[in-house]
């Protein structure tokens, strides 16, 4: 009895140890959902392994030492009695002890395959009796609002089908938990609970409490003299939680960000001269309730230091160290800057890339002086073989043709390889938009140290567009537009497309075509047809008024040639057919069918008609900008003439020239100046009095949206009638006018803008603010033949009205009056606008890529206007894609 009982101690040990084991894995799943087939995880733990040992009378003394005659497995429903003895040591035929009855205990538990295991034996007759782990039927997430199934399911290891068990359990649990404290939700909790099937099968539940997003409440800085808090805070990417900083992402707390501050803070200071700065530590602590978290920085400044001695050592036959050191933009003297020191490196990089070195190596050695405070720098470029261009290899291209890829490669196989062509070379294939952004192209070694192989692994994305979009602008109205275009036909890199457009004002229909390649030459085509119905209008009582209707159909032909890598010209053909008319019933005299000057004035009258345009022109473009859609550095000019007068109805030669210029200061902010100007000169006189030979069509006219601060075709000549109240007192506010623009012959414009940086959540919204200044002006027209309007009155009523030439002599009284006829002034009109001097306005706007579509919002302020122009201080434009 002694010696059984013993053993039955043993066993009860190991049990108890298992027990307590399996009631600490339970309480992650402790709680129920609110029904009876909800099993509580603490169930779970009261059914884990009484892995005892029965006592039985017919057990001896020799228990401890009896020869184990059978193994059973009861209890096995998945798992066959062989897999199950594979775990365990115990063999028939070996001596049975408690010693060895625990070690099976614990390695089948080892296996995490089984909810419970007892073990008992029975004169030599051992039996097992397992319980497996059920199956799990499915994962299923509760309460997760911010972070969407899709993103936490890759995170979580335990899937359908597999077998359940709790260290799966308390690992997903701490992944979940990681997932949500790397979007700064560091109050999350996670809550695993399971669901009882039959057949021995459970959901997993995962209630997910996600908490408030921890913010920044503060950042302290110890330890920093020359600087202040608010300059290295400055410098930092995580913010401190403002009200004016609600739509920054920076404000929450990110551990990956507090060590990439740290970074910043060095490279501030080491651009500033401290070359023994260093960040002592960094704690981030979090506040009681689990909301914010407050950072201490502790810093050591150190001493500043200035350059000594720089100098350039090369191994290189076409560099010169000497003649390279002079040009060199640190000199001794000058404040040491780590940054300057990285961007020489890059510079002589490039500069042996540009002579063919690919693999030249540049090393800086510091040679630092504690006791005079200098750092000497000697840059070494080590010896490289001049290489050439040994394969070009393109990959991923399933749609587009290889040579659509390899005919903007600016080097060939052979050539001697060139940085510069390179670079040149990756930014013209992104300039394609056929494929994602983030591409470059690699540079690997080749089969000798002399040879290179450059490989353009590119990745498609869809270049077929089908948008149909409604909008509302504050020049046109309501706006219908859809189109559809695919800008790489076939693979081929032609731009097929055909566009609609509907508002108030306007309506177009066009097809276009380009092929940037004929016949796989640098020589590109495009054509267009068209049709454009355009009504032009007026301001009448605040009210806008339809004046003209100009009715264009045509098309136009282009072609293009490269002169060097950077300047192209574009010589076109154009063969428009225009009519232009008036509202009949508005501005035609009932009684001769024709136009009435008192009514439309004589500048109007003598526009309509049907015209033939055909042009021939010229654009020379010079264009180095990184990026057409978004520039942020470069400059582009173009200079164009067109002649019309190869047959048709007009006759004029009109010049243009633009050019602009961007700047990236740093930060994101990019500064950019543009300016544009032209000028029209007619070929043929019409010799019409007061009419000037550049048909309105044809003239000039500037306003919104080319100059914010002033309505559309705010600015320039223009002819203002004004009328009489019945007491002969002449209305001059504008409101009570009749405003016609008529445009000039020549123009300029100039624009001045600075974009400002967001933080990195108004940029995911697509916001892009900027600053700016416009300056403008439209003159050089004739002067037109102005009226003055009488009403004929009789016994005080109107009948009739009468216009004749401004200065001339009122008309006679109505003869046809019965009673009294009388004359009384009616309008008079004033020319306006027509002169050189600038208009200027500044103000803010903002860009918004918004969820409806493209929205521009600008507030300007008029500071220089002319007599009759037309400000206007808010405008904006809005437009949805569905």
């Amino acid at each position: 009895m002694k010696g059984r009982t013993m053993a039955h101690s043993t066993e009860a040990h190991s049990t108890e140890a298992h027990s307590k084991t399996a009631r600490r894995s339970a309480a992650l799943l402790a709680g129920l959902l609110g029904s009876s087939i909800l099993a509580p995880a603490a169930a779970l733990a009261q059914d884990v392994p009484a892995a005892t040992s029965p006592a039985s009378p017919a057990l001896g003394a020799e228990a401890a030492s009896q020869v184990i005659q059978r193994i059973d497995v009861q209890g096995a429903q998945r798992l066959e009695p062989a897999t199950i003895l594979s775990y365990i040591r115990l063999r028939a035929g070996q001596a049975y002890s408690g010693a060895a009855a625990d070690q099976a205990l614990k390695d089948l538990f080892a296996t995490e395959l089984f909810a419970d295991v007892q073990i008992r034996n029975e004169a030599g007759i051992v039996t097992i009796q397992v319980k497996e782990n059920p199956v799990v039927n499915r994962i299923i997430f509760e309460g997760n609002k911010r972070l969407k199934e899709e993103k936490i399911s890759p995170e979580v290891k335990l899937a359908p089908r597999q077998i359940f068990t709790r260290s799966k359990v308390r690992a997903d649990v701490a992944r979940i938990i990681e997932l949500y404290k790397r979007q700064g939700r560091f109050a999350a909790t996670v809550e695993p609970k399971m669901v009882m099937l039959d057949q021995n099968r459970v959901d997993i539940v995962y209630e997910i409490s996600e908490g408030p997003k921890s913010k920044v409440r503060q950042i302290n800085i110890l330890g920093n003299e020359v600087f202040s808090d608010g300059d290295l805070r400055s410098e930092m990417v995580t913010k401190q939680a403002r009200l004016f900083r609600f739509m920054s992402s920076n404000t929450s707390y990110d551990p990956d960000r507090l060590a990439y501050d740290q970074q910043k803070l060095r490279q501030f200071y080491l651009t500033q001269g401290y070359a023994d700065f260093r960040v002592v530590s960094a704690v981030a602590e979090l506040t009681p309730d689990k909301h914010d978290f407050i950072i201490t920085y502790v810093v050591e400044e150190g001493k500043r230091y200035k350059f000594g001695d720089v100098k350039v050592e090369s191994q290189l036959r076409d560099f010169d160290g000497d003649v390279l050191a002079k040009r060199l933009p640190m000199k001794q003297g000058d404040w040491y800057n780590a940054k300057l020191v990285e961007d020489t490196i890059d510079s002589l990089n490039q500069s042996a890339g540009a002579f063919g070195y690919a693999f030249a190596d540049v090393r800086p050695n510091y040679n630092r002086s504690k006791d005079d405070l200098t750092m000497g720098i000697t840059f070494q470029i080590g010896e490289a073989p001049r290489v050439y261009v040994e394969r070009i290899d393109v990959n991923g291209n399933t749609l587009t043709q290889d040579k659509v890829i390899r005919r903007e490669f600016r080097l060939a196989e052979g050539d001697a390889f060139n940085s510069l062509q390179v670079k040149r070379s990756t930014n013209r294939i992104k300039s394609l938009g056929y494929f994602q952004e983030k591409f470059d192209v690699e540079q690997k070694p080749g089969s000798a140290p002399d040879r290179i192989v450059l490989e353009a692994n590119v990745e498609e994305k869809p270049t077929g567009e089908l948008q149909l979009s409604a909008g509302f602008s504050s020049i046109e109205s309501f706006i219908l537009q859809a189109s559809i275009q695919q800008r790489n036909f076939r693979g081929r890199g032609q731009t097929v497309g055909v566009s609609a457009s509907y508002s108030r004002y306007s309506k177009s229909v066009e097809l276009n075509f380009v092929e940037p390649y004929v016949f796989d030459r640098s020589v590109s085509f495009g054509a267009n047809v068209y049709r454009r119905d355009y009504n032009s209008f007026n301001y009448l009582n605040s009210n806008r008024n339809n004046l003209y209707e100009q009715k264009t159909t045509g098309f136009q032909l282009r072609l293009g040639v490269p002169l060097t890598e950077y300047t192209s010209l574009v010589g076109r053909y154009t063969l428009n057919f225009d009519d232009v008319s008036l509202d009949q019933a508005t501005y035609y005299d009932p009684s001769t069918g024709l136009c009435d000057p008192t009514r439309a004035g004589r500048y109007l009258c003598d526009a309509i008609g049907k015209r033939t345009s055909s042009i021939l022109g010229a654009s020379f473009i010079y264009d180095t900008l990184d990026n057409r859609a978004r520039p942020s550095r470069g400059n582009t000019m173009s200079v164009s003439a067109d002649f019309a007068g190869l047959g048709g109805s007009v006759s004029y030669v009109r010049a243009r020239l633009n050019a602009a210029k961007y700047f990236p200061l740093g930060k994101g902010f990019i500064f950019s100046l543009s300016a544009e100007a032209g000028a029209i000169r007619p070929f043929k006189h019409r010799n019409i009095a007061g009419s000037d030979d550049v048909y309105l069509t044809d003239r000039f006219y500037l306003g919104e949206p080319e100059m914010r601060g002033f309505d559309i075709r705010g600015i320039g000549p223009r002819v203002l009638r004004q009328f009489y109240d019945a007491n002969g007192v002449l209305l001059t506010d504008r409101e009570n006018a009749q405003d016609d623009a008529i445009g000039g012959r020549n123009y300029y414009q100039g624009r001045a803008e600075l974009e400002i940086p967001l933080g990195s959540g108004a940029r995911e919204l697509g916001l892009r603010p900027s600053i700016f200044m416009d300056i403008g002006s439209v003159w050089g027209i004739t002067t037109p033949s102005l009226l003055d309007g009488y009403s004929l009155l009789c016994d005080g009523v109107a009948t009739s009205t009468a216009a004749v030439p401004q200065g001339g002599a009122a008309p006679a009284p109505d003869p046809s009056c019965a009673g009294t006829a009388t004359v009384a002034p009616a309008f008079s009109e004033f020319f306006l606008g027509n002169t050189v001097k600038p208009r200027v306005s500044v103000g803010v706007g903002v860009n918004w890529n918004s969820p409806f579509g493209p929205f521009r919002l600008d507030f300007a302020k008029t500071l220089l206007k002319q007599d009759g122009d037309d400000p206007k201080t808010f405008t904006f434009n809005v437009g949805t894609q569905f």
